[in-house]
Order: structure tokens, then sequence, then C-alpha cells
């Protein structure tokens, strides 16, 4: 089993799929092995990348919170976060933070996943995101919240969230400037065993490749872990392999010295 991150991993800066990484993917099927994507985008936002690379079957999402199964279009499993919970690890963590309101996203829940943002979220607004007030953002189920300060470091804004809410949500850094927000005991390492229970392979047959602190939890699974070039240091510290960097198709150059025919 070939387990690989998108964002930051597989994708490139322009969220395309290399054709270097196309064919090695390629070479891993002819092989006999499979590919499963374990990505935190919601299914609904990464549906368009599986069908460009004729991707089918099951793929791990929403940070290990969803099984969705690629080939039929249709979700088997989803777990969505509790409103009120979720507004008080906010409000506690800006109050542990001391400086001033957090800017918020937060992912509808299944089947829309519609990524909804305050106004100050980010600076290039897309055009498939909503827009919200704060207290607009609790008013339909969720899935996750995603928070980020402008001027605190990530690194303080996540200690802070695990501080006063690590007991009652899971805590993950998975780009820069989000720290999202999940239930309780979501990362890629449960949905990974989800996928693995249904399609019976074990660790020790997986490699897995990532590139942010959110990616731990799935190198750790896995009985090999590569970490890309452009990785985060906590990733690449626990790694048994630094691969070049996304934009030089890190992904492709392992696979290629693994699968590649003699």
């Amino acid at each position: 089993m070939v387990a690989t991150d998108l964002d930051g991993t597989l994708l490139r800066g322009d969220l395309t799929v290399s054709p270097r990484s196309r064919a090695a993917l390629a070479l891993v099927r002819a092989a006999g092995a499979r590919h499963l994507v374990v990505t935190g985008r919601p299914a609904a936002s990464c549906r368009e990348f599986l069908v460009a690379i004729g991707y089918r079957g099951l793929a791990v999402c929403g940070q290990g919170a969803q099984l969705y199964d690629a080939s039929a279009d249709r979700l088997l499993v989803s777990a969505s976060l509790d409103r009120e919970l979720a507004r008080s690890v906010v409000e506690r963590t800006e109050e542990a933070l001391g400086a001033g309101p957090l800017e918020l996203a937060v992912v509808t829940a299944a089947p829309e996943n519609r990524f909804v943002v305050t106004a100050r979220f980010t600076d290039r607004m897309r055009p498939e995101w909503g827009l919200a007030g704060r207290e607009e953002l609790w008013a339909a189920p969720i899935e996750k919240v995603l928070m980020r300060h402008r001027t605190v470091a990530d690194g303080l804004v996540a200690a802070a969230a695990v501080r006063v809410g690590g007991g009652e949500v899971a805590v993950t850094h998975s780009e820069k400037g989000m720290i999202e927000v999940l239930p309780a005991g979501t990362d890629k390492s449960v949905g990974l065993q989800l996928a693995a229970d249904r399609m019976g392979f074990t660790p020790a047959e997986t490699i897995a490749f990532g590139d942010m602190p959110n990616d731990i939890p799935l190198l750790g699974w896995a009985g090999y872990g590569v970490a890309m070039g452009n990785a985060h240091p906590d990733l690449i510290a626990m790694a048994d392999e630094v691969a070049p960097a996304n934009e030089d198709d890190g992904v492709a150059v392992v696979l290629e010295r693994l699968f590649a025919h003699p």
C-alpha cells in the first residue's frame, strides 16, 4: 500500500499531479500494489483531484473523519463536530492566547462540505468559499473548525487549543495558517486503520508520504514513512526518509526506486 497526502505532497503548488507522478503511480498499480489517498480535505473538496488521476476505491478524507468510496462517489463514514463544543474551544483558545480574536472557518457537514470563512480569514477569497459572520458559522452542522491568527505563530495557537480543549476535541496543524479542531479521536491513522480493515493491508505493508504535522499519525502508522523535502520540521524529525520536495516530484522519485522494473 502506498498512502499519500495530497496538498504539499502528491499535489504540486498549482494543485496538479505531474506527469512524472502519474507515471510513478502507474508503476505502483502494475506491480500489484495499491494507492490510498489520505488527506485533510473533505471528500467534496478532494473529489476533483481524484477524478483527475483516475482514482478508484477508498480514500481517507477530512483528517481521518471520512472514509470515501471514490468509485461510487459515496461517503461510507463521516464524523461531525458538536457546534457548541467547537465554539467553546475557540473562545477558550482566544482567552488563553490573550491576543484578540482568531480568524475562523468551518467545513459544513457532509455531503455538502462547504468551506465557510469569516471576512478576515484570508486575503485571497476563493469563489467556491462561503462568507459568513462569526455567529453564522455555528448555524448549521459542521465537521471541523479552522483557526488562524494574523500575528500569533501557528504553533502557539495549536498549543493553546490543545491545552484548553485537548481532552474534548482533536487539534492538528494541517498547513500554514490553519489549525484544525476536529471530533475527539480523529486523525489520519484512525482513517487509515478503517481503510486497512476493509482492504486487508497492514502497517508493515504500507509506505506513507506527507508534509505537515497532521501527517505525523499517518507516517507513524505506516511501516515506512517519507517526509517531503518541503515538510514541516516536526514531520522530518520522525520520518524514515526525506524525499525531494513536492515541486520536484518527491513522491515519484521514491516510487520509481521501489517499483521501477530493472
